[in-house]
């Protein structure tokens, strides 16, 4: 959505404040704190609510408020004096002074939503080193780019997922888009074994063989990151860029437990005690733990593609194997350059391996997105801003 108000654009899809035709550089929370107040124009915002909205209902102060909403002024050209944009109402809250029009935005692959598409694509199929076939699809046109296969996924319900879809027809927009179900789950075979990093590897570069012809860039989320590293010293040819969201260096057992993280124990305990069971409040917590700001038609999309992905036996053989994923010794041979992006307040992979990560890589840079959901979840900022940097990043390699 575009917001247009005094001589300013907010698009939130691209999560870009414009002033007189200019982009004007914005912190995360007061472009949230301008989109909160635009789309509720004519409205008082109390400072409750704005907390809720741009806070994620974390305890702040009156000075860290009134802070941002200095910055949001100076970003429009306004001021506590005059207050012709925002209008503080005294004991209650703020509220658009400026008179707000709106408008979806109109380039096709940039906004939330996903570009119409008339039928999800082919499934093919490649042969890992152990025989497993792994689940494969192809979209879009442009450069190859390989979206390794995460936690968890399925080739045809993400290709409509309100949480998968839109990341998905956003990378196809300007790619051909290459996608694939981790070994026994999802399309690929199921019963398969996990093993150690090598056989997520060797997944990875079947794919890569039955797919490309050359080098391709990488998208890699999660426990696809340490996969995607590993990959990229095996084959460094093969590997153009790589993006690396929401990644860590030394799996969840491997290394101290960080205060508010979720354990390994913990985890398991709660796919022990609720997967694939219909209206499980386990379920449903491990889903929230995940993306705690998911709307509740997300919420019910993540936990019905998680029971149909794979059975419980499945899903803890797969997170013991995840959680013992180290790259430490790794990562300092990865040629390609890098974009390492990570919401702050993730409690599933913590924002201390992100940081590893970016330290520890010889060509990367970091983004750090002020969020608290380990997945990203489309229609906030922390997505737009994702997305944003992810198609500067991968237009350096193509240009």
């Amino acid at each position: 959505m575009i917001y247009a108000f005094a001589d300013c654009e907010l698009d939130t899809a691209r999560f870009e404040l414009r002033r007189a035709g200019s982009p004007v550089h914005v912190e995360p929370q007061v472009f949230e704190l301008l989109a909160a107040l635009a789309e509720r124009a004519g409205e008082v915002v109390e400072k409750d609510a704005l907390v809720a909205l741009v806070w994620r209902g974390l305890a702040v102060s009156d000075a860290t408020i009134n802070a941002r909403v200095s910055a949001a002024r100076k970003a429009v050209g306004d001021d506590g004096t005059r207050q012709a944009v925002i209008r503080t109402v005294h004991r209650r809250g703020f509220a658009m002074a400026a008179e707000v029009s709106s408008r979806v935005a109109e380039v096709a692959g940039m906004g939330t939503a996903p570009p119409q598409r008339s039928a999800v694509p082919e499934t093919r199929f490649a042969r890992s080193a152990d025989g497993t076939a792994i689940a494969w699809t192809a979209e879009g046109e442009g450069p190859d780019l390989v979206r390794i296969g995460h936690w968890l996924t399925h080739l045809e319900l993400d290709h409509e997922s309100p949480v998968f879809g839109p990341t998905i027809a956003r990378l196809a927009a300007h790619h051909r888009l290459i996608r694939y179900d981790v070994r026994a789950t999802g399309l690929s075979q199921r019963g398969a074994d996990f093993g150690g990093i090598d056989r997520f590897v060797d997944d990875l570069e079947a794919v890569m063989e039955a797919a490309c012809e050359g080098a391709a860039d990488v998208f890699a989320v999660s426990q696809a990151v340490p996969v995607a590293i590993a990959y990229a010293v095996r084959r460094p040819e093969r590997v153009r860029r790589l993006v690396a969201y929401g990644g860590f260096v030394t799996g969840r057992a491997l290394r101290p437990a960080a205060e508010g993280d979720l354990g390994a124990e913990m985890a398991l305990e709660l796919i022990r005690a609720g997967w694939g069971r219909e209206g499980s409040v386990f379920l449903e917590t491990f889903t929230r733990i995940f993306a705690p700001d998911a709307d509740p038609e997300m919420v019910a999309d993540l936990a019905r593609m998680q029971r149909v992905t794979a059975d419980a036996d499945t899903v803890m053989r797969l997170r013991r194997a995840i959680d013992r994923f180290d790259v430490s010794e790794l990562i300092s041979e990865v040629a390609a350059p890098c974009l390492v992006l990570h919401a702050r307040g993730d409690v599933i992979q913590p924002f201390a391996q992100a940081q590893c990560l970016a330290a520890g890589l010889p060509q990367a840079s970091l983004v750090s997105l002020d969020s608290r959901n380990h997945i990203a979840l489309p229609g906030t900022a922390a997505w737009a801003r994702l997305m944003q940097a992810t198609d500067a990043f991968l237009a350096q390699g193509s240009s």
